[in-house]
């Protein structure tokens, strides 16, 4: 009897010691990007592990250990740990991994950051915030991995005060909250048959010209696209006359592609054009992003951003121009460029 007690208890007194390496120091997401954002911008070393130079697998490493989590030190080992995720299960912390990067098989790994966006050691700009979508990273991803669960669902869902009455997705406490409503109000933007929002999923360039001529009401023929017509697109109306007033043109080939996706940069120079703010003064602004400098083509436009923000959204020391645009930031976008009238 007394075998079987302390058997026992040397069962309680291993799992006690083994869990909390999964959950070392009560960790959160906030505190998983409090960390993380710190090291934005150094540089990639291969073979670092410190904040003086990392490589990805050093990176994911040192940040999860000063969470209190254990974690291989290469990207194979770390792709051997903790359980396989799919990606439209992905989950803030969540390690990201890539293969055929710079040799065959799976060679790269990031943390998973949330709005399709994830923190990676790149070889070119140090630690940058990336989106899954990435040009580059996109059609190099191989998969999930969850070795640390870094929010309890229930508590993140209990702690925001859900928009009931309009949208349970959006939250009264979310930046674009008051965005989202006041266009909401005025018939600008609208929710899904679902009656969500999705504040994170991308915005197209025909619901970019039809939320635009909401506000507007333009009416104009427009030059005619080769892509454009009723059987293509419900927002025909709103594409022409928006692109014959200059605020979303056309491509050289004689297409406007409305189901195409609209990167932030695109956004900034729309929302600049559609309320004809070319000369408003950013001299506040300047300089805000780390990553955009004034030798970029649309400097003046991102910035812009920033300047007529009346929100939070915009509130950041980085942009990632060739990010897609969400919802909730053109919405947002448009609100503030709204209150310049």
């Amino acid at each position: 009897m007394l075998k079987k007690v302390l058997f026992f208890v040397a069962i309680a007194f291993v799992t006690v010691l083994v869990l909390p390496s999964k959950e070392a120091d009560a960790a959160s997401e906030e505190k998983l990007h409090s960390i993380s954002k710190q090291y934005i911008g150094v540089p990639y070393v291969f073979g670092g592990t410190t904040p003086s130079g990392f490589d990805c697998s050093g990176f994911t490493q040192y940040v999860f250990g000063k969470m209190g989590i254990s974690i291989p030190r290469d990207t194979l080992s770390q792709y051997d740990t903790g359980q396989s995720v799919s990606r439209s299960n992905l989950q803030e912390g969540d390690l990201v991994f890539f293969k055929n990067t710079y040799r065959r098989g799976i060679s790269h790994v990031g943390i998973y950051a949330g709005n399709n966006k994830f923190y990676n050691a790149t070889s070119s700009r140090g630690i940058q915030l990336v989106s899954l979508s990435n040009p580059y990273w996109g059609p190099k991803y191989a998969g999930a991995k969850r070795v640390a669960s870094f929010s309890n669902q229930d508590e993140v869902a209990a702690s925001k005060a859900p928009l009931s009455d309009l949208f349970p997705d959006l939250a009264e406490d979310d930046p674009a909250f008051e965005a989202v409503k006041s266009l909401t109000s005025q018939d600008i933007i609208s929710g899904n048959t679902d009656g969500t929002f999705r504040p994170d999923a991308d915005v197209t360039r025909e619901q970019a010209a039809a939320i635009i001529n909401r506000y507007f009401d333009y009416s104009g023929e427009g030059q005619g696209f080769k892509d454009v017509s009723s059987k293509t697109t419900r927002f025909e109306e709103d594409i022409e006359a928006v692109q014959e007033k200059g605020i979303i043109g056309g491509f050289s080939d004689g297409t406007f592609r409305p189901k195409e996706k609209m990167t932030k940069s695109q956004m900034a120079l729309i929302v600049q054009r559609a309320f004809s703010l070319e000369g408003y003064d950013i001299t506040e602004a300047d300089d805000i992003y780390d990553n955009v400098t004034p030798s970029y083509p649309f400097y003046n436009a991102v910035v812009l951003l920033n300047a007529i923000d009346t929100t939070t959204v915009f509130e950041t020391n980085f942009m990632d121009v060739t990010d897609n645009a969400s919802r909730a930031e053109f919405s947002t976008a448009i609100f503030n460029g709204i209150q310049t009238q």
